[in-house]
């Protein structure tokens, strides 16, 4: 027996030995990026919540009771939200752990909840004084508002957003009675339909994703013509997508925590339109996801099967589209006009990139609009561009049919290839000079019908836009392109069906008149194709010709090689050809290929010219001087939202 105590007594005393050895309480060293990922977890990135509220949970003693029963942890925290004087971390802990609890159990109440004590932590009203703006529970707390809400909304399989006024149920047993004004989905003369959770959609095929963090469910809304007057054009398109923003807005939310049904505003912002809300007395920044609305709008265009089809059939895209002119938002009264063309077998989706870093600069966004223009790239030329006067002077028109607004006379058009040469033919005063690269006999003198003399006019005796202010050429084959002249591409281009009103005036002007003219007499050859020939006495013809007074030009070449030089080419045209004499500035691109439109620097330069141009129309005419008013040096940077 005294045996048995001795062993015992002796493993009790080692045992207290080993555990002198071992402090309950210590450290180990760690990677700081271990650190900061356990710093920053949260409910949104991980299964556990943040460790400010499980501090939370451990000095009220609910840690225990929350991981066996939420929901009466939860009631106990919303119940010492409205007793406890501090009741800022208490708010905090109480959204992140009902945003994680409606996580696992899928109930709406509970990301009611969520956003509710989110909106009250982060604007406490005006009696009591807003968290510490350095707090990091403050982004986290804007981003459990945010997907909250995206949830609490959505539509039963979860792929759209359904605002809708109503009385809706919170845990509890209160009630949120949420409001809505009538025109809340209404832009411009459109309505938004189809809400989808922008932060949801994964993006792909665009270089940057632009976002701008802050307040606000970001959505992507297909505007749809609410009541178009009739015979206007719809400039817009039926797939346009526009980011938008939901907010739903709880005045003084803390007082409100008590009340048996609690009040709420939804509204709804256009990015296009604001980008800040007055919560409080204080401007906040509403959370936006350009680039995910988009390519929202690019995944559902039919611009990709425009391409090739465009290109082999002439009369395929009048059938298909009210309009050759799309603008990217609704008509902005006060905005510059920058139209882009394409080049041969594309479409305007080729210009995304461009048109995404651009349009998410405040200094250039705030300045301009951007309108597409799409065509048949495999019809001639100056038919083309034909096409293209004629849909930029109608689209003026249709917007301002008083010419009131001055900043549509600023115009910017910017070609890439072929579209280069299309843009030239907006700038330019020919006279008879095309005219006379195809005939031997004025053209007044050539008998043809009326209707043919007067596409023959418009198409070749050209005078520059009134309206068109600069234009900006992006690997444009002004002295044609090598790869025209082989003859797998005029293989290709026997294929091209040209538009029913060429193939009629070809033939009426074949018809009689071929002495006149200087064509090869085995046949006409008109499509765009022939015409990049770098023999064509059209192309060559054009290339002599100058931009008239008072048009600024630009070139952006891209060469294969790490400079310029004789042989150099984009791998379509060749460095000569591509540039233009005059020009106020000529960049040139290493190391890029002809599908340059997506390019860093390429877009860089693009928006250096406009926002130059701006900068001298603001200053002469007070036009487009944007949010901020006139440019300063500060706007020569890429701007920051």
């Amino acid at each position: 027996m005294v045996r048995c105590l001795r062993s015992g007594a002796a493993v009790l005393a080692a045992a207290l030995l080993l555990a002198g050895c071992g402090p309950p309480v210590g450290v180990s060293r760690v990677s700081p990026r271990t650190v900061s990922r356990e710093l920053t977890a949260n409910a949104l990135n991980s299964d556990q919540p943040s460790a400010a509220t499980r501090n939370v949970l451990h000095r009220w003693n609910l840690a225990a009771v929350y991981r066996r029963d939420p929901p009466t942890a939860l009631r106990r925290l919303h119940e010492l939200a409205i007793e406890h004087r501090e009741r800022g971390s208490l708010l905090f802990a109480l959204a992140e752990l009902s945003f994680n609890h409606a996580e696992v159990t899928g109930r709406r109440e509970y990301y009611l909840e969520a956003a509710v004590c989110a909106w009250a932590f982060l604007f406490p009203g005006a009696d009591e004084a807003p968290p510490d703006p350095i707090d990091p529970r403050l982004r986290t707390a804007a981003d459990i508002y945010n997907r909250a809400l995206t949830r609490a909304f959505a539509s039963a399989d979860g792929a759209e957003v359904l605002l809708q006024p109503g009385l809706y149920p919170l845990p509890f047993g209160q009630q949120l009675a949420i409001h809505m004004a009538p025109d809340a989905l209404r832009w411009d003369d459109r309505d938004l339909v189809e809400l989808v959770p922008a932060a949801e959609l994964r993006v792909r095929g665009l270089q940057a994703r632009h976002r701008r963090a802050g307040i606000g469910a970001p959505l992507a809304a297909r505007a749809v013509a609410a009541e178009p007057p009739p015979g206007a054009i719809d400039y817009l398109g039926p797939n346009a997508r526009t980011a938008v923003t939901a907010l739903l807005r709880l005045g003084e939310a803390r007082q409100q925590l008590a009340a048996p049904i609690m009040h709420g505003t939804l509204e709804v912002f256009t990015g296009s339109e604001q980008r800040t809300v007055d919560i409080d007395g204080r401007a906040v920044r509403l959370e936006i996801e350009p680039t995910a609305a988009l390519a929202w709008t690019l995944s559902q265009s039919p611009k990709w099967r425009w391409e090739r089809r465009g290109f082999f059939f002439g009369d395929l895209l009048r059938e298909e589209i009210p309009s050759n002119l799309t603008f990217a938002q609704p008509y902005q009264r006060g905005r510059i006009p920058v139209v882009f063309v394409h080049g041969t077998a594309s479409s305007a989706g080729r210009w995304a990139d461009m048109l995404n870093d651009l349009s998410n600069d405040p200094g250039v966004r705030d300045r301009y609009q951007f309108w597409f223009f799409h065509y048949a790239s495999g019809s001639p030329i100056p038919y083309s561009a034909m096409v293209l006067r004629d849909a930029l002077s109608e689209a003026l028109r249709q917007v301002d049919p008083d010419g009131s607004d001055a900043a549509l006379r600023e115009m910017v058009v910017v070609g890439h290839s072929q579209g280069g040469l299309l843009v030239k033919l907006t700038a330019v005063d020919t006279g008879t000079r095309l005219w006379d690269a195809v005939s031997q006999v004025p053209l007044d003198q050539i008998e043809v019908r009326p209707d043919t003399r007067d596409l023959l006019e418009r198409a070749l005796i050209v005078q520059p836009l009134p309206f068109v202010r600069s234009v900006i050429f992006v690997a444009t084959p002004h002295r044609g392109s090598p790869l025209a002249n082989r003859s797998l591409a005029g293989l290709v281009a026997r294929f091209v069906t040209l538009p029913a009103d060429v193939l009629g005036a070809t033939a009426d002007l074949m018809d009689g008149n071929g002495d006149a003219l200087t064509l090869d007499p085995r046949g006409p050859r008109f499509g765009s194709i022939y015409g990049m020939q770098t023999n064509s006495p059209l192309l060559l013809a054009l290339a002599a010709t100058p931009v008239a007074p008072g048009i600024s030009a630009h070139s952006i070449i891209p060469v294969r090689g790490a400079a310029a030089g004789p042989d150099a080419t984009d791998g379509v045209v060749t460095f000569a050809s591509a540039r233009h004499d005059g020009v106020e500035s000529e960049l040139i691109i290493p190391f890029a290929g002809h599908s340059v439109q997506g390019h860093p620097l390429a877009i860089e330069e693009v928006r250096r010219i406009l926002l130059a141009h701006a900068q001298a129309v603001c200053a002469r005419d007070g036009v487009a001087c944007g949010r901020r008013g006139p440019l300063s040096a500060a706007d020569a940077a890429p701007a920051a939202e």
